[in-house]
């Protein structure tokens, strides 16, 4: 598949290959990872309600030419704004309740119609690729929108690793669901555990990215720790968090809020101002941090990127 550049990324900006690190390189970073998890385990069992010690600096990040020049988030915005829906539903439940949760050890189930379908410590899938700051438009779909300096890999990377069968065409992607840790998963908010799909070519776009940290450290428990999924030109909620499954199938699977409103909220839910919520307008947004409202761009911006995607689709119906 051919993808095209966006004209706002010059060529000049794009990591050359040789600047990649070592293997040994990549020993380091993914011990990073590993202790970071340890540490979020350690604040959960002190009862370090919001797992703000957690965070370990993550070492030889590579800055990404896919990456916006807009101005970024506070960290303190990132960390405190949130939905994660297993914590509760307010924004400022994640932060108050997220630091229960133990991230050490995790393992994600690959299975489906994979080659090699197994249990993957999370250091084995960063191990398959450099770790890289991302700097994405985050897009919400209840109308507020971040700019969120993102460390993670390509998923392509670790897909590719695991050998998707040529029936496969979907990638569904599975919430941890532990009762004793999250509080939210006691309400009926949701069909838990917390799940959400792509097709596999939107999977493997250079744009999708698994994420495990931001502003170059190790992820908060209430952005994902340890590791979650960042598409930037769907709505936030596609971008699941604390993944523990990825299955490929060959039919679309069900997603969580296309489940629970599916007149709300469609499979695809690309970034598209010309199709309205049913309760509010997607034409414009605020952004966490300033007093005005700002027009929504088609595909959050990255429409250079991904509108081959979804060539000849219906995208009011397939919203």
């Amino acid at each position: 598949m051919h993808i095209r550049k966006g004209s706002s990324i010059p060529s000049s900006e794009i990591t050359p290959e040789h600047l990649y690190v070592s293997r040994r390189d990549f020993m380091r970073t993914t011990a990073v990872v590993v202790a970071g998890a340890a540490a979020a385990g350690t604040a959960s069992a002190c009862g370090m309600e919001d797992g703000a010690l957690a965070q370990t600096p993550l070492p030889n990040i590579t800055k990404s030419g896919f990456s916006t020049s807009e101005k970024q988030n506070t960290f303190e915005d990132i960390i405190s704004y949130n939905n994660f829906y297993e914590f509760g539903t307010d924004k400022s439940d994640p932060q108050r309740y997220a630091g229960r949760m133990t991230t050490s050890p995790w393992k994600v189930k690959v299975d489906g119609l994979v080659n090699k379908g197994a249990d993957y410590n999370v250091e084995d899938i960063v191990r398959t690729a450099a770790l890289e700051e991302r700097v994405y438009r985050l897009r919400c779909v209840e109308g507020w929108s971040m700019v969120i300096p993102w460390v993670g890999i390509p998923l392509a990377s670790f897909l590719k690793r695991v050998e998707p069968q040529g029936q496969a065409k979907f990638v569904e992607f599975t919430t941890l669901n532990r009762p004793s840790e999250m509080p939210g998963v006691h309400t009926r908010a949701l069909d838990w555990p917390y799940t959400e799909g792509l097709r596999l070519d939107e999977a493997m776009h250079p744009l999708t990215i698994l994420a495990v940290g931001l502003y170059g450290k190790t992820l908060m428990n209430q952005n994902g720790a340890p590791i979650r999924l960042v598409v930037p030109w769907k709505y936030g909620f596609k971008s699941i968090k604390s993944i523990v499954r990825m299955r490929l199938t060959e039919t679309q699977p069900a997603t969580a809020w296309n489940k629970a409103t599916p007149q709300e909220y469609g499979f695809y839910s690309n970034v598209n101002p010309n199709v309205s919520h049913p309760r509010w307008t997607q034409a414009n947004e605020r952004r966490i941090g300033e007093l005005f409202r700002r027009e929504t761009l088609m595909f959050n911006g990255y429409g250079d990127q991904v509108a081959s995607l979804y060539a000849g689709m219906d995208l009011k119906k397939f919203y």
